[in-house]
């Protein structure tokens, strides 16, 4: 299986052979001492036949983005929002206390 891992690895950096005709790719699996069979399924540049024979899955999956969500309503669509933002009479009674405490 090396030899086969090999040689795709060679075919990938080498454009020249990636490119070559039939008869040269059957002459470089000949001289890289391929079996019959992984050959035909690189001649035929046949990937799923090259899982079957090599006994391997592939090695991705497929990633799916999340589905858009509604936006919230905007502040001006809220009534009484600003109210919520504005300190509390409490809030505002206990800071003007700390006022008129400190020097």
């Amino acid at each position: 299986m090396s030899d086969v891992i090999e040689f795709l690895e060679k075919m990938g950096r080498d454009a020249q052979l990636r490119h070559a005709s039939s008869e040269d790719m059957e002459l470089a699996l000949d001289d890289a001492q391929i079996d019959a069979p992984l050959s035909s399924a690189i001649l035929a540049r046949d990937i799923s036949a090259l899982y079957d024979l090599l006994q391997l899955q592939p090695m991705f999956a497929t990633q799916m983005e999340p589905g858009e969500e509604e936006e919230a309503p905007s502040r001006e669509e809220e009534p009484g929002k600003e109210e919520e933002d504005a300190p509390s009479q409490d809030v505002r009674l206990a800071n003007s206390r700390l006022a008129t405490v400190a020097p």
